[in-house]
């Protein structure tokens, strides 16, 4: 990941503002620990912070169309960059950079070309001939960005809100799957995939097609000329993206580089869950495996950096982001740059268990449908924040724009949690990869029981949170958590604490207006939480908080009459 920033329209173009761009440039070098770069023209600044992922030597950005009257600043992969460069064959490239076809396909086909692009990207676009801009996110919000508009009728644009709050006086996330254009004065949606509307499909379920789109994504993400990986908790998701990779690395550009042994990567508290499936799977593949371990004390202590670094206060973001972050750490220690990771999954197949109380399959696929809409604000923005914070790639193979429309098209009559038929939640996808002739995992692993990330590091992390935050956090602020924090009131003490910590680093208006919120169990969206009645007195992102689906719940006669407590709101 590579970090962007770029400032249109501003009155003073000094010196003195070259240097503040810079100054706030510099505050996402974590992102991209390996070069810097900026453009200045008239009153228009365009900066990058640069993680050399691929052609590390030359790539260097901001980069330029032949005469250097384009300018653009990408954050992400382009991973179609090669045929695309075959469709521009009278335009001259400097780099190899996957990112330069960008300003060509601008020069070549004008605002409409970011449905051209297959990959993760967010990029801002400056044509000096009018000094006109455009600055487009990709399909589902993979890479982060926010926008923002000064006090001087300036406009912003950056990877993170820490680069821009500071100097605007509202800012926004920037919509997934949008543009905006300064010719049009406005944002317009250019990803419409047929499921975006939500209406119910009624493709039959074909086992072979998901498997081969499937590897399709997994293979074209091995584009790299760094060291990888692959994040590894021993679910389901993270393990189908080995199992895969380590059939196609040998074929792969990546492997003549770097070998063709996979490695691996997982964390969890000593005897977790995860770290348990996590090694079976890696001895099954034979990936070269690394097992970090941390503890509770550990992960609270990181808390605060945490937050600052994943700019929210979502519980369920901050439960899981927080070993991903000190995982990502020990990951670069080793020298490694692009980690492959299993987000997306449980959205498009219904993966949570909740979805076990889905009442029908329009239900079903349309929570599936608000699940995937809101990726950037929660496991999007974990995985690439998370691990970005140490200078990391996360690639996630599951959100590839084909498969998700693949997959998408699918009957959801197929995706429903049918028990009398055995079928357990993602029993399409596991189905898909159930070869007995080859098998990809062994049995007991593709029929694992949907783990979250932040339970199946070890369930007492999530204990350790919540303890750490009682004593931190008294009954009298949570009483008047509504007077104190009336936007988005934290209805616990957990959420009460993490709250406290982003109003910290965060204190404007328009900074907890990017976050979130509204109950949620197990994950679920609002509406969701109408499937079950009992679930309304048991808030709590946890999967364990599925009563009566997940094999270690919570005790309802213990753990409800806490949430009762923790959610109770001020009277009146």
């Amino acid at each position: 990941m590579c970090g962007i920033l770029a400032v249109f329209g501003c009155i003073d173009n000094s010196q003195a503002k070259r240097s503040r761009i810079i100054e706030l440039s510099r505050r996402l070098r974590h992102r991209g620990p390996d070069w810097s770069g900026l453009h200045c023209h008239e009153d228009c600044y365009i900066a990058h912070q640069r993680l050399a992922i691929v052609d590390p030597t030359s790539g260097d950005q901001p980069l330029y169309n032949k005469d250097k009257t384009v300018v653009v600043s990408v954050n992400g992969e382009i991973y179609n960059h090669k045929q695309l460069r075959e469709k521009l064959s009278s335009h001259q490239f400097r780099t190899g950079s996957d990112c330069e076809v960008i300003p060509h396909l601008y020069e070549e086909y004008g605002e409409d070309f970011v449905d051209m692009l297959d990959g993760m990207f967010s990029f801002v676009l400056l044509d000096t001939r009018d000094k006109s801009f455009i600055a487009a996110r990709d399909a589902i919000g993979i890479t982060p960005l926010y926008m923002g508009w000064g006090l001087d009728g300036s406009i912003w644009f950056a990877s993170e809100m820490k680069a821009l709050s500071d100097d605007c006086e509202r800012f926004i996330s920037f919509p997934p799957g949008h543009i905006y254009s300064s010719k049009q004065g406005q944002l317009r949606r250019w990803y419409n995939p047929s499921w975006y509307s939500e209406h119910i499909p009624s493709t039959p379920y074909d086992p072979i097609v998901l498997r081969e789109a499937f590897e399709d994504s997994v293979v074209k993400r091995l584009m790299t000329d760094v060291p990888f990986g692959v994040l590894l908790s021993g679910g389901l998701d993270s393990s189908l993206v080995a199992a895969v990779a380590c059939r196609h690395l040998a074929d792969s550009e990546a492997a003549r580089q770097w070998g063709s042994q996979l490695h691996t990567f997982c964390i969890g508290l000593k005897g977790s869950p995860d770290l348990k499936a996590a090694r079976e799977v890696a001895d099954y593949l034979g990936t070269r495996h690394h097992e970090f371990h941390f503890s509770v004390q550990e992960g609270i202590d990181a808390l605060e950096e945490v937050i600052y670094h994943i700019e929210t206060y979502d519980v369920t973001t901050v439960r899981a982001s927080t070993p991903m972050f000190l995982m990502s750490r020990k990951i670069k220690s080793l020298g490694v740059k692009m980690v492959l990771s299993g987000e997306g999954s449980d959205e498009i197949f219904g993966g949570y268990l909740y979805f076990h109380k889905a009442p029908n399959k329009k239900e079903f696929h349309e929570e599936t449908c608000r699940k995937i809409k809101a990726l950037h604000l929660y496991d999007c923005l974990r995985a690439n924040k998370s691990t970005s914070a140490w200078g990391v790639e996360a690639r996630v193979p599951f959100l590839d724009k084909e498969f998700i429309n693949m997959a998408m098209s699918i009957d959801p009559e197929w995706k429903m949690i049918r028990s009398d038929l055995g079928r357990i939640e993602k029993w399409v996808l596991r189905n898909a990869f159930d070869d007995d002739q080859k098998p990809y995992l062994p049995k007991h692993i593709l029929y694992r029981q949907k783990e979250q990330f932040s339970d199946g590091v070890g369930y007492s992390w999530i204990d350790g949170l919540k303890d750490h935050a009682n004593k931190q956090v008294t009954d009298a602020m949570l009483m008047n958590g509504s007077f104190v924090y009336p936007e988005n009131t934290p209805t616990t003490k957990e959420g009460y604490y993490y709250r406290t910590v982003f109003e910290k680093f965060f204190p404007k208006n328009a900074a907890r207006s990017t976050v979130p919120g509204g109950p949620s169990v197990a994950c679920s969206t609002a509406k969701a939480v109408e499937w079950d009645v009992a679930w309304s007195k048991n808030l709590d992102p946890s999967g364990r908080a599925a009563l009566g689906v997940h094999a270690a719940a919570y005790k309802e006669d213990v753990d409800t009459k806490y949430a009762n407590t923790m959610n109770r709101s001020p009277k009146s």
